[in-house]
């Protein structure tokens, strides 16, 4: 039986801001079980993937920071999704919410509704990738993981 989550924290990049071989490591097709080691440091992989994108890597700039967040406390209310805690830096985000839906589709969702206020405020051009693809995922079960990621995401940044 499912044990229904209290929320998700739900954390994604802006595009080509940190590409597979950065030294921080990353997460791949072939690395992305939980437990198992990321995809390893690699100058050259960082070359090639740099050399891959099909634009400049996305920075958001305090305005768009805002359009970010707002767009966020936007679908929330919108959808009737509790957000506990929300925050746009220049090159992630991160939210804790709950929502009656996979968290994988939650993250879909507020992507598309930022990437659209973000066009409408004229700070991405309608063909510019703004995010990376997917995110991290994580299912928050207990009050103390809640409060622990609120407290990241409030006081931390």
């Amino acid at each position: 039986m499912f044990n229904q989550p209290l929320g998700y924290f739900i954390s994604f990049r802006t595009y080509g801001t940190w590409l597979h071989g950065d030294e921080r490591g990353s997460v791949d097709r072939r690395h992305n079980q939980f437990g198992t080691p990321l995809v390893s440091p690699s100058n050259a992989r960082q070359g090639f993937e740099s050399q891959s994108l099909r634009h400049e890597p996305v920075e958001l700039t305090p305005d768009g920071r805002r359009v970010v967040l707002d767009s966020i406390r936007e679908v929330a209310h919108h959808k009737a999704w509790t957000l506990h805690a929300a925050d746009a830096r220049t090159n992630h985000v991160h939210v804790v919410i709950a929502a009656p839906l996979f968290p994988e589709r939650v993250m879909n969702i507020l992507k598309t509704w930022a990437t659209r206020r973000l066009r409408e405020a004229g700070l991405a051009r309608q063909d510019q990738r703004i995010w990376s693809r997917h995110g991290s995922t994580i299912y928050l079960f207990r009050p103390e993981n809640m409060a622990e990621k609120i407290r990241y995401v409030n006081e931390c940044q």
